[in-house]
């Protein structure tokens, strides 16, 4: 594993993945300052996801045929610049559009950056557990520099934002030289062999998965601030449980590559769901400052699959592993930022605890959608075949068991043919 580059990567991540943070973490300022009903603000969200759903399966696709480096220090510029410039264009029409921009180049640079961590990782799940590491590290950091900025003076100072961007584009320099020096990777018939069936049906259960998990993520990431707003009282009480949310996310992500090395990632994912559902319904259920422990529980339950679906994306359709990344880390924000408005209609009509009850079900529906699911053949896997043990495989519930191993032949029994030719001989 070429660690250095993940820790480089992960670096970038983060600095990107601010400003996917941003936008939600942006939403109670764009309301207080502007003015903003619940629909229109969460109508901000639906411009940097909608878009991103749209495009990052066409840069997976993209990634699939030919190696774009570039795509990282571009991307991650101008993800900065289009999140700096909404705080300070003034008009709604304006704001949508510099957001969308953002969103569009947070979509560029995450299939490409996934491939490359893929490959540097060398199918370790924790590495890549590291490298999701670095965008949930980032989104745990936006609120945290939104409520800087609101306290400097408000979105007047969103310009200070561009920070992250020059310190991600620095770090993609030495990736892209380390790049340059390595040899051409191998085409996808030797990377991904004939042998590694595509197997679209369970990418298609895969992907209902990620966005019921993506419609719970969004929709609390856009309003849990405001929620926690009305149930605790102090300034910081929604800065504080959007820094939860993502701080949560933050153990969930390396809990989950810890886990994925002891049992299956479908039957990691799995429990993880139920444990989102249970702790969805206590979060709703808790008074005040009890909705703190459960946005963590939330949150840890959530990320516990999250980079284990790319992974498992990337294995059930191998010959296209950037079109499925693509596919499954669009759909991770893409589809919430769809519902979401819909949830703040329903707040503007009932109230937000209202809104936000369907959320709970929505890990349930993951979990159906996971259930039976196989667990596909990783890269290297022969290789890890051959440092395994004859007799360690997988047992029930997708712990690995030990089997009994075929017993030997006597060596003091000659095979029937034998037996016969003696007593040929004999008579």
């Amino acid at each position: 594993m070429q660690r250095n580059i993940i820790i480089l990567l992960c670096i970038g991540h983060a600095c990107v993945d601010v400003y996917q943070g941003s936008v939600a973490a942006l939403v109670p300022l764009f309301i207080a300052e502007r003015h903003y009903e619940y629909a229109a603000a969460s109508g901000i969200v639906t411009a940097a996801s909608l878009l991103s759903s749209v495009t990052q399966p066409a840069f997976g696709a993209l990634s699939d045929r030919r190696r774009m480096p570039w795509l990282l220090p571009v991307s991650t510029a101008i993800s900065g610049v289009g999140i700096a410039v909404s705080g300070i264009v003034g008009e709604y029409g304006p704001t949508l559009v510099f957001i969308a921009l953002a969103g569009i180049a947070i979509a560029a640079y995450h299939p490409v950056s996934t491939q490359l961590a893929r490959t540097a990782s060398a199918g370790s799940h924790r590495a890549m557990s590291w490298f999701s590491l670095g965008g949930n590290l980032g989104f745990a950091a936006a609120p945290l520099m939104v409520a800087a900025v609101a306290a400097s003076g408000g979105l007047r100072f969103t310009p200070l934002l561009l920070a992250p961007a020059a310190i991600g584009v620095l770090t993609c320099v030495p990736v892209i030289r380390h790049l340059g020096r390595t040899s051409r990777p191998a085409s996808r018939s030797e990377t991904a062999p004939r042998t590694r069936r595509q197997d679209w049906r369970s990418f298609g259960r895969l992907t209902v998965a990620v966005a019921c998990r993506s419609i719970v993520f969004v929709g609390l990431s856009t309003f849990v601030a405001l929620y926690a707003q009305q149930k605790v009282t102090g300034s910081v009480a929604g800065s504080a449980a959007v820094f939860a949310l993502y701080a949560g996310g933050a153990v969930g992500t390396l809990l989950g590559g810890r886990l994925a090395g002891r049992w299956d990632r479908i039957v990691v994912s799995r429990w993880s769901y139920i444990g989102a559902a249970a702790s969805v319904g206590l979060l709703l259920l808790a008074p005040g400052g009890l909705i703190y422990p459960f946005i963590v529980l939330t949150a840890v339950g959530l990320y516990v699959p999250f980079s284990l679906q790319v992974t498992l994306a990337q294995d059930y359709l191998p010959r296209n592993a950037g079109t499925a990344s693509g596919v499954t880390l669009g759909l991770a924000i893409s589809v919430g930022g769809v519902f979401t408005p819909l949830l703040g209609l329903l707040a503007d009509h009932t109230t937000l605890h209202t809104a936000l009850l369907p959320l709970a079900a929505m890990p349930l529906l993951a979990w159906l959608a996971l259930r039976g699911l196989p667990e596909p053949e990783t890269p290297g896997a022969a290789r890890a075949s051959s440092e395994r043990s004859p007799g360690e495989q997988r047992g029930a519930g997708g712990h690995r068991t030990a089997r009994a191993l075929p017993r030997p032949v006597p060596t003091d029994c000659s095979l029937p043919t034998d037996r016969a030719a003696t007593s040929n001989e004999d008579s």
